[in-house]
């Protein structure tokens, strides 16, 4: 029988996880909205992944922890990467989007950016001092 799991995450920033999702290439539609699962069961998300199987994946915010959490059917699951190769795009992404929106917030702005071949990001920051 299928259930929706619940998987933790660290995003806790809605516009970095929503920009994340851009650059994943990721389709998705801002909540509150109704994640649908097996024999009409929902759940409802902040940010939905409707699928063409007629099953969706969300991100929902946790009232304990603040963080949103990756919420579906995986049974059902239908994204072109596997859920931990997906949550590794996503959180990669996501942290991309915090750093920079954060830096920027400082007064710093990205001088050189280099993606490795690894898939890992080099951010140099600069701040000019006035």
């Amino acid at each position: 029988m299928s259930h929706f799991s619940q998987i933790k995450t660290k995003l806790r920033n809605l516009s970095s996880l929503q920009m994340a999702l851009d650059d994943a290439g990721i389709r998705w539609e801002t909540g509150p909205r109704t994640v649908r699962g097996y024999q009409g069961k929902t759940q409802t998300a902040e940010v939905v992944i409707e699928q063409e199987n007629g099953y969706d994946v969300g991100f929902k915010r946790s009232e304990a922890s603040g963080d949103y959490e990756l919420v579906a059917d995986l049974q059902y699951w239908q994204q072109p990467l596997s859920v931990d190769g997906f949550l590794n795009q996503v959180t990669q992404r996501y942290a991309y989007h915090t750093v920079v929106n954060e830096s920027a917030t400082q007064g710093f702005q990205v001088s050189e950016q280099v993606d490795n071949e690894d898939g890992s990001i080099r951010l140099v920051l600069q701040r000019w001092a006035g």
